[in-house]
């Protein structure tokens, strides 16, 4: 009796563990499928799609430019392409500039992973006004359709805008010269926000008033190079810097 009693218990004992072995079998697949997939690897992409088609001939419509050794034989990258599309985007806007004619009051740097563009505000405004000129729309409609191609390697659209201290021996009133600038700025951004197919959310527009100066006060032609508007566009996953940062590198 006392026999077939321990036969029978290890027989459920038995059971058990199979059952366990299966649940972590099932466990270990489950991981291994959540690390195939854990970063936006074409290789790994393409062995995981290939494990649920193995009767499929190509992956080609789910990952493009890829092959069968991985992605260090792929000739264009998803990098390379995001920067040529940013260096494309450079190149739209400074041919934008000349067609226009306009290059002696439009300054266009490029930087690691930044564009800036400096128009003087009469390219778009009359002085104390923030309704853009229709020469100014004009530039405009050319930068958005720069623009679109390029939104979604675009990570953000700065607009700044710039007074000028009309005296130099005193400022400016405070409220209404931290508007004007805010105006312009918030008009340049909704014009692009229209005419382009660039996100919303990447537009920003920022007013600086007086106190971010390029020059003196001490001139008239000094006062007017402060007079202006600044477009910042970073590409995806730049650092973003301050504006004194960008004004330093762009003066080395």
């Amino acid at each position: 009796m006392k026999k077939s009693r321990r036969k029978k218990n290890q027989e459920g004992g038995a059971n058990w563990m199979d059952t366990y072995g299966d649940m972590v079998t099932l466990l270990l697949c489950f991981f291994v499928l959540l690390y195939s997939i854990s970063s936006v690897d074409q290789s790994k992409w393409i062995q995981l799609v290939k494990s649920f088609n193995p009767d499929a001939k190509e992956v080609s419509q789910i990952v493009t430019e890829t092959t069968e050794q991985g992605s260090e034989d792929v000739p264009g990258s998803i990098a390379e392409n995001e920067d040529e599309m940013f260096d494309d985007l450079y190149e739209q806007l400074k041919a934008a500039v000349q067609e226009a004619g306009i290059e002696s009051q439009v300054n266009l740097y490029k930087g690691d992973g930044y564009t800036f563009v400096r128009f003087s505000d009469t390219v778009f405004f009359d002085g104390d006004s923030s309704v853009i000129r229709d020469e100014g729309k004009v530039i405009l409609d050319s930068f958005a359709m720069a623009l679109t191609p390029a939104k979604d390697v675009i990570q953000e659209i700065q607009v700044l805008g710039h007074t000028t201290q009309a005296y130099p021996d005193r400022q400016n009133d405070v409220e209404s010269d931290r508007i004007l600038s805010a105006e312009r700025a918030a008009k340049v951004t909704a014009y692009l926000q229209e005419k382009s197919l660039v996100s919303a959310e990447k537009l920003v527009s920022v007013g600086y008033g007086q106190f971010r100066p390029i020059a003196p006060f001490d001139t008239p032609e000094n006062r007017s190079k402060n007079r202006r508007v600044e477009i910042i566009i970073t590409k995806n996953h730049s650092v973003q810097k301050s504006l004194d940062e960008y004004y330093k590198s762009m003066n080395q």
